[in-house]
């Protein structure tokens, strides 16, 4: 059986990946640079909304089951190249997807309904950014 504070982590565990998916995207978008510039900046400045939309949620969660929502990202990975902030966004979307899997599961289990079924939408959302993003990388060339 899980308790209340194994999903609190969890969730902050999301909350502090979904600011580093704000930063990140933000950052990528001011950055990059290039013949595909006009394009990619757009894409990732317009990424930024639903992220921001993500942790608002997590935080408002953790802080009702009673706990505190992190304050700190995680680590926003460098990239010297519009192909490298794609990988880099790519692997973040991977691992979002898998975390919200896992930790919609545990919400489940803990009777949390309204939850598990948020991050479900959520795992929607960031699949649709994956696949988005694999589609942009078929084909590219540096």
């Amino acid at each position: 059986m899980i308790s209340r504070q194994q999903l609190v982590d969890a969730l902050n565990e999301d909350l502090a990946y979904e600011y580093q998916a704000v930063i990140m995207y933000i950052k990528y978008s001011a950055a990059v640079s290039g013949p595909h510039r006009l394009t990619l900046a757009g894409f990732f400045g317009g990424e930024v909304g639903d992220e921001i939309g993500h942790a608002k949620y997590l935080a408002q969660k953790v802080a009702t089951l009673g706990g505190n929502p992190v304050s700190e990202p995680k680590r926003v990975p460098e990239a010297t190249s519009p192909h490298e902030m794609l990988q880099n966004v790519l692997e973040a979307e991977s691992s979002a997807i898998k975390r919200y899997v896992q930790h919609a599961d545990l919400a489940g289990q803990l009777g949390e309904h309204a939850i598990r079924l948020q991050l479900e939408l959520f795992l929607q959302e960031e699949t649709d950014h994956k696949q988005e993003v694999e589609q942009v990388l078929i084909g590219w060339k540096d």
